[in-house]
């Protein structure tokens, strides 16, 4: 290693723990220039393998090196639509950092020294995004008399759209909100994501010629034979995973125990941290318990924790982890920011049964402690509870953040579209086709919860099948 790494700027914990601003800076350029000059251009780059979008990794930052930013934009562009968005969410210490040359082999995620290909990837997002650079639809006169509906408009709903009309094809989204983006609007706080960085990513899909349609709920207002019968030649399911899971323990009804689906929703998408102003209220406790260890967790920890500093409170928010911070599935940079912020852990605890007052209100956490034992078919060691171990933990308000399952408003209503016993949908994983003719998936209600990267790598595959079955070949 002859250079040191470039760390992105941060605003300072004591600051940014008091609003929703965005936490890491843009590079400079002159800190873009750097980071991207420590790339040695690696004859064959594993980081492309470790990228789900298959993104060409090591041309884009070659030619950032050489300041042309404009080629390294539309590089990224011809395999990811959303540069802006994946640079700031990606988990790209699992991803494409991880397989870095600058990482060992073995390693659980990336090293401090690899090469950071999500700053540089945002760098380039946001400057082309300020230069207004377009990608133009390709004029195929055969395709642009088609068109494709769009179900849902998360990651994968919104990159299968945008795969499709660079084709000439005409895409009509159907959203169930009022508002678009699906999990990275009501999921990801901004101050990981910034809402007008989002709504720029999605205004480029509509000048490429996307039409949305909000507050439509296809499964209610419309059936997937009804879509067909108004002229659509294909269909893509990006329903993604919006029913939460449980712990199943005694006291999980009680007062103030929210699911992360809802605490992060009511707050990300209706506003309700400006209550009144906004319409939605949420209870913020003074000793707040955070159930999980994904990145979903850490976002509701660091809510919760700007909600209580808001409103006055002393912050406690602690999170409660069954396994050790090791085996925790949330990005490190997320677990990092969370501890700068003042959020608690508690690793190796088991939620044993909520207790509450007489007003059903929850008060008190029953907890067991864990060690490590074997590890699971994942990989991971299971978590084995330490007998006669059982503790109390104080708590006025608890957030479960321990996955989401399948929504089946649509899957319910379409009995010829086969499900596995989860209820995500089932595909053919070389075309994502569905059990029913014309009929495509991708994203999170296909093989469960994952991030946003592995979405909009099923949809990009989705849209290539598309493509075929509307008689022309794929890019």
């Amino acid at each position: 290693m002859k250079k040191e790494p470039v760390k992105a700027k941060e605003r300072d914990s004591a600051a940014r723990v008091r609003d929703f601003e965005e936490v890491v800076q843009v590079f400079s350029e002159a800190e873009a220039l750097r980071e991207a000059a420590r790339c040695i251009q690696c004859k064959e780059p594993k980081c492309v393998s470790g990228c789900p979008v298959g993104i060409d990794i090591k041309t884009f930052i070659g030619q950032m090196a050489k300041k042309d930013y404009d080629g390294a934009y539309f590089t990224i562009r011809r395999k990811n639509n959303f540069p802006s968005i994946c640079g700031r969410v990606c988990p790209a210490e699992y991803q494409c950092r991880k397989a870095c040359v600058f990482t060992k082999k073995g390693e659980p995620f990336a090293s401090r020294e690899a090469i950071g290909i999500h700053f540089l990837e945002r760098f380039i997002g946001d400057y082309g995004a300020g230069k207004a650079l377009r990608v133009k639809a390709a004029g195929d006169d055969a395709l642009s008399r088609v068109k494709v509906a769009v179900v849902g408009s998360g990651p994968a709903g919104l990159c299968c759209a945008g795969e499709l009309a660079r084709r000439g094809i005409k895409v009509v989204v159907f959203e169930g909100l009022h508002k678009t983006g699906g999990v990275l609007r009501y999921g990801i706080p901004p101050f990981r994501l910034p809402r007008d960085i989002l709504d720029l990513e999605i205004d480029s899909l509509k000048k490429l010629g996307v039409e949305i349609r909000t507050n439509t709920i296809i499964g209610r207002v419309k059936a997937v034979d009804e879509l067909f019968a108004e002229g659509f030649s294909a269909i893509f399911l990006g329903l993604g995973a919006g029913i939460p899971s449980f712990l199943g323990i005694p006291g999980e009804n009680l007062c103030n125990i929210y699911s992360a689906n809802e605490f992060l929703t009511r707050v990300n998408l209706m506003s309700a941290h400006k209550y009144p102003a906004y319409h939605t209220p949420v209870n913020i406790g003074r000793h707040i318990v955070i159930i999980g260890g994904g990145n979903t967790a850490m976002d509701a920890a660091r809510v919760a924790i700007r909600l209580q500093h808001m409103n006055g409170i002393e912050p406690d928010t602690t999170i409660a982890y069954r396994r050790t911070e090791i085996e925790m599935p949330a990005r490190r940079l997320e677990i990092e920011h969370a501890r700068e912020e003042g959020v608690k852990f508690r690793m190796l605890v088991k939620p044993e049964e909520f207790m509450g007052d007489e007003k059903g209100f929850v008060k008190k956490m029953r907890a067991s402690r864990c060690e490590l034992g074997e590890p699971d078919a994942g990989g991971r060691r299971r978590p084995v509870v330490i007998p006669g171990s059982s503790f109390e933990i104080g708590c006025d308000m608890a957030v479960i953040a321990v996955g989401l399952g399948a929504n089946k408003i649509l899957t319910g209503v379409t009995p010829r579209l086969k499900t596995d016993k989860y209820g995500d949908v089932i595909v053919d994983p070389e075309t994502m086709q569905t059990s029913i003719k014309g009929v495509f998936a991708g994203g999170d209600i296909v093989g469960g919860e994952g991030t946003v990267i592995e979405a909009m790598g099923m949809a990009k595959k989705a849209a290539g099948a598309i493509i075929d079955h509307l008689g022309r070949k794929a890019d």
